[in-house]
């Protein structure tokens, strides 16, 4: 019998973690208990939708609901580069923290403001981290370039390229690169004649296929969304397991409060 490798997937999804991603952590470190082996969290922060990061929380006190987001530098950035490449600007750290006592105790805040990273995604997982949310799991992000060396070939797949002075996540789309415009519109954009391995990503229907070519994990904590496009019978050798259930998924996990 292999080892247990037990495997969970997240893009970065707030500055304090969706409630569904400490459910995850949860479920695997049950199923960890039960049949021993390793847990993994493959960090899918080459996702360029900044919509991942909105943080939900209520007020304290009135219980009104609040949504944070990091902001970025230009709007090429905001809407195109994929996660680990939004810049955080100066100042943005400062006005977070005067929001928060509104949301979250002490002790979130102070873990807050010592957190580190330059980008959206390294400032999430720094948090996750000192929220002691990810201990005894190792991360594998799918933005590595040497996991992406490692992993399987993409017959389709988006890529990280230069446009207008910024790295974009783009779409191959019969020959070329393209972006979403929104509303179901999309414009080309000019591409490097070359695409190397390391800078081509999965989109979602590939992803999981993608990420185990690296993994190989035994079991897969697999969310409620999730569910509605893993072509689970393509994978025999992966036991899925569903999340444990959690009030309010789309919410901040705060810790115990």
């Amino acid at each position: 019998m292999p080892t247990p490798v037990i495997c969970f997937g997240q893009q970065p999804c707030g500055i304090f973690p969706k409630r569904f991603l400490y459910a995850k952590t949860q479920t695997a470190r049950k199923l960890q208990k039960e049949i021993g082996g390793k847990i993994v969290f493959f960090y899918h922060d080459s996702d360029a939708d900044y919509r991942e990061t909105i943080t939900i929380l209520e007020d304290l006190k009135t219980r009104e609901e609040g949504r944070l987001n990091f902001t970025q530098e230009n709007k090429i950035q905001k809407k195109y580069s994929p996660l680990y490449l939004k810049k955080i600007p100066v100042g943005w750290k400062g006005e977070i923290l005067r929001k928060l006592p509104r949301f979250v105790g002490k002790k979130m805040i102070d873990i807050f403001a010592d957190a580190i990273g330059d980008n959206a995604a390294d400032f999430c997982l720094d948090m996750y981290k000192r929220m002691g949310l990810l201990e005894g799991i190792e991360v594998m992000r799918s933005s590595d370039k040497d996991f992406r060396a490692e992993a399987s070939e993409l017959s389709e797949f988006f890529a990280d390229i230069p446009y207008e002075g910024e790295i974009v996540r783009a779409e191959m789309h019969e020959g070329s690169f393209r972006l979403h415009e929104g509303g179901g519109k999309y414009f080309t954009i000019p591409a490097p004649v070359k695409i190397e391995k390391w800078q081509k990503n999965p989109g979602r229907d590939e992803r999981f296929a993608w990420m185990q070519s690296v993994i190989r994990g035994t079991h897969y904590i697999s969310g409620a969304g999730e569910g509605a496009y893993l072509k689970k019978p393509d994978f025999p050798e992966v036991t899925f397991v569903d999340r444990q259930e959690i009030e309010k998924s789309e919410y901040a996990y705060i810790g115990e409060v």
